[in-house]
């Protein structure tokens, strides 16, 4: 608690712009993955440090990602875009190209990544590049360097496509942690600044290779409470990690570590420290770990935010040390929801997802109601809400399989609506209140007709895709992914040195930040690019 009280001391006793921002020399947005509205508003009495700093900025309880496809990369394509996944282009973490079958450990695959430079026909998928060339519009680091040649963008997360997708195409360096540490692209190498190389990755490797037990803190203690999911395995109270674990990603390691690479970046690019205003955006993903492997609620996830907290309160308090002039954006990529067994618990009507709706098992179902030997559908071996028709399939056959899918999907008691490619094309576009938005409007949020599915499948409220696991150091437990309010609302927050704060909970969107904080800077971006608007950060 001291250490608490001394960080905030020490982070509003440094000089401020004062109520009304000044030109910014940097700004910051921070992406927390899978950061609900719910998980924000659960904890935030709990915060102390980092978050407890935002929180008494201009905060919107009520932010939304729009659209239907709640998932990593839709999320992340928003958020400095200012454009809906319809727009920008990224619609899903993965969509298929029937056209385009290359080859995957021996397998035809169709999928394309949202971040990788798919190859030719009959090319090896995983031989794949990560790159941003699926990203249809700029970003706003890349506004801010096409007006001014001297300005810098840096990109930091804890995945590929998270960095990729909010340093946009012209970063000046664009960094994400891998098993091998953090990584860029392989011709930008010899950008990675060498603390990240040694130091950083050294406590990286030597934190991987020894495991993690994350203590309790006090005031989580009562969450610690098992929920058994198997007889096998329970969530709900912190265990020791493995060495070399995948789990080690949900443990305070992977953000801290996060920090320390994008305050080296900082450094040695001398981030608004030069005359202009530059752009740092870190994107944590460390909750998301957490929430996939033990749920959102439980111990882990109370550790987890306490950490986040200090990991927030670090990064602040360390770019304020350096005397630079900054705004900071904090918001999320998509929400959350808990595990199936502990809601079941708490009296919600969840459910494991019935794997008859898996593609592949469809196929075989529609394949013996038509009396067909083709492959008739494809779509994801997890289930997505993108189900497409093979492109060899004669066009006389097309209408009876989308028809017959359709039909059979919506007869399914865990669906609650299919959309097809047609009525989504002639769907309009959304207006009003975004928390008011029907199905159909979300769904065409994320649509776009060049890479979604012949048919857009939404599941029920509290549909898990994800089983209990069978390997607990590899598989997930819950999801997101969902067109529901627990996967769409997410908080946007607003803070600068200064500001008198205040809180707005009219629903707003992600696509609403790039506008604003180009406004904040004076950069203009035309309406008509761009989906959201500029929110109001001065109480009149």
């Amino acid at each position: 608690m001291k250490s608490s009280v001394l960080l905030l001391s020490l982070l509003f006793a440094l000089p401020a712009f004062g109520a009304e921002p000044s030109k910014p020399a940097l700004l910051v947005t921070i992406v927390v993955d899978q950061y609900s509205a719910d998980v924000f508003t659960e904890y935030r009495p709990m915060y102390r440090q980092g978050l407890a700093q935002l929180a008494s900025g201009v905060v919107f309880p009520r932010g939304h990602q729009s659209h239907a496809a709640t998932e990593t990369c839709p999320g992340h394509s928003t958020v400095l875009t200012g454009a809906w996944p319809a727009r920008n282009g990224i619609i899903a973490n993965d969509w298929m190209d029937p056209s385009l079958p290359r080859k995957n450990k021996g397998r035809d695959t169709y999928t394309i990544y949202c971040v990788e430079k798919p190859g030719p026909a009959g090319s090896d998928a995983s031989k794949q590049m990560i790159s941003p060339d699926s990203l249809r519009v700029p970003t706003l680091g890349d506004r801010m360097k096409a007006a001014d040649s001297g300005a810098r963008v840096v990109a930091v997360a804890g995945k590929d496509r998270s960095a990729v997708l909010l340093g946009g195409h012209t970063a000046d360096l664009t960094l994400w942690w891998s098993y091998a540490g953090f990584i860029t692209y392989p011709d930008q190498t010899s950008r990675i600044p060498a603390s990240v190389n040694g130091r950083v990755n050294d406590a990286f490797k030597a934190s991987y290779e020894k495991g993690a037990k994350v203590d309790l803190p006090p005031q989580c203690a009562s969450r610690s409470r098992t929920s058994k999911l198997t007889d096998d395995f329970s969530v709900g109270t912190l265990q020791a990690v493995k060495s070399e674990s995948r789990r080690w990603r949900a443990t305070p390691a992977l953000d801290a570590l996060t920090v320390d690479a994008a305050l080296a970046s900082l450094d040695v690019l001398q981030l608004g420290q030069r005359g202009t205003t530059d752009l740092l955006a870190i994107s944590l993903a460390g909750t998301d770990y957490a929430g996939h492997y033990y749920g959102t609620e439980g111990a882990e996830m109370c550790a987890q935010q306490v950490a986040l907290d200090a990991a927030i309160g670090r990064l602040l308090a360390e770019i304020r040390k350096r005397k630079i002039s900054f705004a900071v954006v904090l918001t999320a990529d998509h929400g959350g929801v808990d595990v199936t067994e502990r809601n079941r618990d708490r009296g919600v009507n969840a459910q494991r997802m019935d794997t008859a709706l898996l593609p592949q098992n469809m196929n075989q179902a529609l394949a013996r109601e038509l009396n067909l030997q083709d492959r008739l559908l494809l779509g994801s071996d997890e289930f997505t809400s993108d189900v497409y028709v093979p492109a060899e399939l004669p066009a006389e056959r097309r209408a009876l399989v989308l028809n017959a899918a359709r039909r059979m999907y919506l007869n399914h008691p865990q669906v609650a609506a299919v959309f097809t490619k047609n009525e989504l094309i002639g769907a309009e576009r959304p207006t009003g209140m975004v928390d008011e938005w029907t199905l159909l409007e979300r769904a065409k949020a994320s649509f776009d007709p060049q890479r979604s599915g012949d048919l857009i499948v939404l599941l029920k409220p509290y549909v898990n895709v994800y089983h209990p696991p069978r390997n607990p150091e590899t598989d997930y437990v819950t999801t997101h992914g969902s067109p529901w309010n627990y996967d769409r609302r997410v908080p946007i927050m607003f803070w600068w040195p200064g500001v008198q704060g205040f809180e707005q909970p009219t629903p707003v969107q992600t696509v609403d930040i790039a506008p604003t904080l180009a406004t904040l800077i004076g950069l203009k971006i035309p309406a008509d690019e761009i989906d959201g608007k500029a929110l109001e950060l001065m109480a009149r």
